[in-house]
């Protein structure tokens, strides 16, 4: 578990918006939920095949945790703990973002360190 770095998958257009606002409340379904989704960077390949399957338009965020207040792993139905936020995501704490590109075969070019 790297308690250090989380990451977020979204929208362009969401990823857009929060940055105009300077924090991001989540996506719908995160709402829905009442907490933002994150995976640890062993997760993200899984978490886009389940959620995001031949989507395009995506962006990728490394999120730094130092700072993130109401961060909880927990169990999640595959039985795997995942972090989730309760509370917004200050974008200050985004330390790099990622454009996933969709490759001819549906799956998604991930940043080199995944």
């Amino acid at each position: 578990m790297n308690l250090k770095y989380i990451f977020k998958i979204l929208e362009k257009n969401e990823w857009n918006n929060a940055k105009k606002n300077g924090n991001f409340s989540g996506t719908a379904q995160d709402l829905k939920d009442g907490y933002i989704h994150f995976s640890e960077e062993e997760q993200v390949h899984e978490t886009l095949k389940k959620h995001y399957d031949k989507q395009e338009n995506l962006i990728l965020l490394k999120v730094h945790t130092l700072n993130l207040k109401h961060l909880v792993w927990e169990n999640a139905s595959n039985g795997y703990m995942y972090p989730h936020l309760y509370s917004t995501l200050d974008i200050d704490n985004v330390e790099e973002e990622f454009e996933l590109i969709l490759n001819k075969d549906g799956t998604h070019l991930l940043p080199d360190f995944l």
